[in-house]
């Protein structure tokens, strides 16, 4: 493949969907067009404004809370892994996360979870919802708050 034909594909993909750079130079480098090649080709299509690391974070974050419903910490480490820079990773999570929808999505979240868990011991239950908040990604002091809602929610006598 010749640098131009590169050149297009990456630009058409680009225009789909934003892109990370790390993953742009993945594809270069499978398709064997040379390091040299492949920076001019990433300068031209940051230049041309198809490639930003910025759009790509915010892209990412509004993508990953609002549909894999992961937390802060989780996205920012898969942002980390793509090579974004952390003023843009740490911009992002600011700008397209709302406090109250994180809450919101952790308490819906940990309420589904807790249905899985029922019949559990309470410590085990609990303990297995700290797990759940943890490994998507979500804050510990906020899990602990949300757990203690989520626990007196489901506690409750139901209205007669």
């Amino acid at each position: 493949m010749t640098s131009d034909q590169a050149l297009a594909r990456l630009a058409a993909l680009c225009s789909r969907g934003e892109q990370a750079e790390s993953d742009l130079r993945d594809k270069l480098c499978r398709w064997q067009i040379a390091p040299g090649e492949a920076d001019g080709i990433i300068r031209r299509l940051k230049q041309e404004n198809f490639l930003s690391d910025e759009r790509y974070a915010r892209a990412f974050v509004r993508d990953k809370f609002r549909f894999n419903g992961w937390g802060r910490i989780k996205i920012a480490h898969a942002l980390r892994q793509k090579h974004i820079a952390g003023q843009w990773i740490e911009q992002a999570l600011a700008d397209e996360i709302d406090a109250d929808d994180y809450r919101a999505e952790l308490v819906r979240l940990m309420q589904g979870k807790l249905r899985t868990v029922a019949g559990r011991q309470p410590q085990a239950a609990r303990a297995a919802l700290l797990r759940f908040a943890a490994s998507r990604g979500f804050e510990s002091d906020l899990c602990y708050s949300c757990l203690d809602e989520v626990w007196r929610g489901q506690n409750q006598p139901d209205d007669e």
